[in-house]
């Protein structure tokens, strides 16, 4: 039996896919690979997937990992161009490899966040929200798994936040902790609501770039 590890890819179209419709994607193009992918027991078995921090819909990234079992054992060659064969356009596999680290040693991401301004990027904007984000403290508020209202300070989830500018756009480059609690970097858009209304972008975009470990390193 191997544990393996999927690196792909999801952009474009394919950012709008839910979490659940992607579970179902994998499960549909796994034969593909020919392997005999371990299931769930009971009268209704599936395929055991687990995508590792699930991507909020309308975001993309290039470092999405999904871990699941096989029956045999394989060191994952092949598997990527297997499954790349019948994915849809956005979803791209990188790589398939041995699962050897445990996902507690994730430790943070790093994103592109793009705040989008129709009418021009407001003058001092990038050095305002520069400020902002190097804050000790900066509480917004967030819907808990009850979908009920609380206070929550980010500024602690925040490891480094460098920001930039053109005529009608701020970029935002961000390193966030990202697990036990984790941070979703478009969370920068309430504190700005809260803390700089005036700036309040038109449009936000997020793309993660990288799981990185306690170290500092890609975390594969």
């Amino acid at each position: 039996m191997s544990k393996l590890r999927l690196l792909f890819v999801k952009e474009a179209q394919a950012a709008y896919i839910s979490h659940l419709d992607l579970m179902r994607t994998f499960q549909r193009c796994f034969p593909r690979t020919e392997l005999d992918i371990r299931h769930t027991q009971g009268y209704h078995p599936h395929p055991i997937l687990s995508i590792v921090l699930p991507l909020p819909v309308g975001q993309s990234s290039d470092c999405e990992l999904l871990d699941f079992e096989v029956t045999q054992d394989t060191d994952g060659s092949g598997i990527a161009d297997k499954l790349n064969t019948g994915m849809p356009t956005g979803i791209r596999v990188l790589d398939c490899y041995e699962a050897k680290r445990p996902i507690r040693e994730l430790d943070s991401l790093r994103a592109d966040v793009t705040l989008e301004y129709d009418a021009a990027v407001p003058e001092g904007t990038a050095e305002r929200l520069q400020a902002l984000l190097s804050r000790d403290s900066l509480v917004i508020q967030k819907r808990t798994k009850r979908k009920e209202l609380a206070d929550v300070d980010i500024a602690p989830m925040i490891r480094r936040a460098a920001v930039t500018a053109d005529e009608h756009n701020l970029y935002l480059d961000i390193t966030v902790q990202a697990q036990n609690p984790g941070l979703n970097p478009q969370l920068v858009e309430k504190a700005i609501a809260a803390y700089l209304p005036q700036l309040t972008p038109d449009f936000v975009r997020v793309r993660r770039r990288a799981i990185l470990d306690a170290d500092g390193q890609d975390f594969r």
